[in-house]
């Protein structure tokens, strides 16, 4: 195997890391007005992700800069062609971090509700604008043959597109839901639950529609066998959540989300961006690739500080794992 597949496998893990650990922030957040009807059980929801997110979002970071440093035109065209779209994720992001640690500064109701408006519109906003953007880039866009994106922005609202950010929103907010089930107490774990169970049925039907989609279009064999353990292990985390196994169901959506992630990257390799207007202008793992020297010193960096970095971040889940009450 070839380095530059080594580094889009990579960067494929990555991404699926980031969905798995910021899919449950993203949840928590969307979930903040629905669960949180009192200051009390807002503090309380909060607390779940107090002490991870901000550790959760390093994923995000080291997969850009993975893509911008292993792959420059893939980098190049996905941010210029997306940028609209991604701007708004980074400005959500950024509000969304500035509320969470902005919101108990002052002992003011007014004060908290507008933080608590941040929180939400900065959770909702990244998790359906990453379902389009990554729908469309399975789909493919109009590159033309100078790796130049010449769509337009509406070109992005594909129905593709939509069924993925309606697929990852509602994957989130269910992720997210199991989440809180499994680390708080009370009244908000049993509200979670029955959340966890009626948006997961909205959640699979989106994502077996999606995956379904890809299969027929864009699958192979390997795809087809991802698609249906994410689909099984939705099917199974809505189950162990209704009996009230919250491990197990917080487990299995964390499984499919992992699995979905590499149904989409299994459907575009060896493509990283296709052109939908001749594939022989499609960005390829060989064509949108640095340097084999380039490559080589990165996953020596990697081997050397990747687990550094999971090691911290596991004794990080591990001092926070017991359960949060009122």
């Amino acid at each position: 195997m070839a380095l530059h597949d080594v580094w889009f496998l990579l960067i494929a893990v990555l991404w699926a890391g980031y969905f798995l650990l910021e899919g449950f922030d993203f949840g928590v957040g969307i979930l903040l007005p629905v669960l949180g009807r009192d200051e009390e059980r807002r503090r309380q929801l909060l607390g779940t992700i107090g002490p991870v997110w901000d550790g959760n979002e390093v994923w995000l970071l080291v997969a850009g800069g993975a893509t911008f440093a292993a792959f420059p035109e893939w980098y190049a065209s996905l941010f210029s062609g997306f940028y609209l779209p991604l701007l708004l994720v980074l400005g959500a992001l950024i509000v969304r971090g500035v509320a969470l640690e902005y919101r108990g500064k002052r002992d003011d109701a007014r004060w908290r509700r507008r933080w608590d408006v941040a929180i939400f519109v900065g959770s909702l906003l990244p998790a359906v604008l990453w379902g389009v953007a990554f729908g469309n880039i399975v789909r493919g866009v109009a590159l033309s043959a100078d790796h130049l994106y010449v769509g337009s922005f509406f070109d992005l609202l594909n129905p593709y597109a939509l069924l993925g950010g309606a697929t990852t929103l509602a994957l989130f907010v269910t992720h997210g839901a199991t989440f809180l089930a499994l680390k708080t107490d009370g009244p908000v774990r049993a509200d979670a639950r029955r959340v966890a169970g009626r948006v997961g049925v909205a959640a699979a039907g989106a994502a077996v529609g999606l995956l379904a989609w890809t299969q027929a279009v864009h699958g192979d064999a390997l795809t087809a066998v991802t698609a249906v353990v994410a689909a099984a292990a939705l099917v199974g985390g809505l189950a162990a959540n209704r009996v009230g196994r919250e491990g197990w169901a917080f487990a299995a959506t964390a499984v499919t989300i992992v699995a979905a992630t590499a149904t989409l990257f299994l459907a575009l390799y060896p493509d990283v961006l296709p052109s939908t207007i001749d594939p022989a202008y499609s960005l390829t793992v060989s064509n949108a690739s640095s340097t084999p020297y380039t490559l080589k010193i990165m996953t020596w960096v990697a081997v050397a500080f990747t687990p550094i970095v999971l090691l911290y971040q596991g004794w990080t889940y591990w001092v926070f794992r017991r359960r949060l009450s009122a």
